[in-house]
């Protein structure tokens, strides 16, 4: 048996477990779904596996929930950074991901509870989809923010709108899987979305997710940016200006801890 530390962190309601990737030298995206589990692990969307940067101050690779690789997160990063800097007097880190590096801002910090200003790079925004599904036809705005995203414009929230989302993720046109949002225009600065993850299923929010549904509905001349982009987890603001996104948002530490393993 051994005992594994972890982190747990969250950023509005979308948790983290935070872990040395050198504590782990075995099947890691087996390890993944066993503490994910909410049940019989820690409970978590994911695990931030961290290691130390070479060009940036950590390097960090995802792994959701059901063991499968993520490109990135946007909350998942917010919450590395919150780690990194909670015991320093730093106020900027580069993080190293997947979708390359992001560079996080701390905006304000009141231990155990931080924000950050990201920049999290340029959005590639396709032209409108039809995608043909057992209900009927669906229409989306396809966007890329270092992870792909299927973002679907609602007058309400549809009853089952996971199961939708679902079928919508596993649609033979994403072959790598797809994030779906389902996004209600507020006003021109304001959105409600709902998110339903690939490896995570339905999640209280999402930082990349945000700034696809942001982008999106600004491209779309739905919104003007900046963007309140407001979750089941929390609100996060989006500005994507010059063809660059800043996301901001807060990120919580809530516990240390170590999960034993059977070697």
């Amino acid at each position: 048996m051994k005992a594994v530390p972890f982190v747990k962190a969250t950023a509005c309601g979308n948790d983290f477990l935070l872990i040395n990737a050198a504590d782990m030298d075995g099947d890691k995206a087996e390890f993944t779904r066993k503490i994910c589990d909410r049940h019989h692990g820690v409970g978590a969307d994911g695990v931030e596996w961290l290691s130390p940067g070479t060009s940036a101050a950590i390097e960090i690779h995802l792994i959701n929930a059901d063991g499968s690789k993520a490109e990135i997160s946007g909350n998942g990063t917010r919450c590395v950074a919150a780690h990194w800097v909670s015991d320093k007097t730093r106020e900027v880190v580069t993080i190293q991901t997947d979708a390359g590096p992001k560079v996080c801002h701390l905006t304000r910090r009141a231990d155990p509870e931080f924000e950050f200003e990201t920049e999290m790079g340029q959005a590639m925004v396709a032209d409108t989809l039809q995608l043909n599904l057992k209900g009927g036809p669906v229409q989306g705005v396809p966007v890329s923010t270092g992870n792909p995203h299927y973002v679907m414009f609602v007058g309400e929230f549809p009853q089952n709108w996971q199961a939708q989302a679902a079928e919508i993720g596993a649609h033979p046109h994403f072959p790598n899987g797809v994030n779906v949002e389902l996004v209600k225009v507020l006003s021109q600065s304001s959105i409600e979305i709902r998110i339903f993850e690939r490896g995570a299923g339905e999640t209280q929010s999402s930082g990349t997710g945000s700034c696809a549904a942001a982008v999106a509905s600004i491209a779309t001349g739905r919104t003007q940016s900046p963007v309140e982009v407001r979750a089941p987890g929390g609100s996060q603001t989006v500005r994507w200006e010059n063809d660059e996104i800043a996301l901001r948002g807060p990120a919580r530490l809530i516990c240390r801890g170590e999960f034993l393993w059977a070697t």
